[in-house]
């Protein structure tokens, strides 16, 4: 009779090969930001980890395609901002005066003028 010999398998300790993932960014969250975060993930059936993982992933596909506002956005904005200054300007004011001080605030400070990306030069 021969003598049989077993082979055992040795399991290796930690995360197996195949760098899926890249290094382990450590992060703190308010304890709000938590429960949205885990709210996210339990409407998507996903871990905390991997809910994090794709909500960084859409925020910067969103901020990929993010450019100057589109025209219609840029004069809704304007409104806006128009209604909110006639709310707050001076009403004893004269109208001259007041139709001034609107036009500067809707135009912006000189000095950043020329970085207005919603204003061509």
């Amino acid at each position: 009779m021969t003598k049989k010999t077993k082979t055992v398998h040795k399991k290796s300790r930690g995360r197996p090969a195949g760098l899926k993932f890249g290094g382990t960014i450590p992060a703190r969250f308010e304890p709000v930001v938590v429960e949205a975060i885990d709210k996210w993930a339990d409407q998507n059936g996903v871990s905390r980890s991997e809910a994090i993982r794709r909500l960084v992933e859409l925020g910067l596909a969103r901020g990929k395609s993010a450019g100057p506002p589109s025209a219609k956005t840029a004069e809704r904005a304007k409104q806006l901002a128009a209604k909110t200054i006639d709310h707050l300007l001076d009403s004893d004011a004269p109208t001259e005066e007041v139709a001034n001080r609107k036009r500067r605030l809707l135009k912006g400070p000189e000095e950043f003028r020329e970085v207005r990306v919603d204003q061509e030069i």
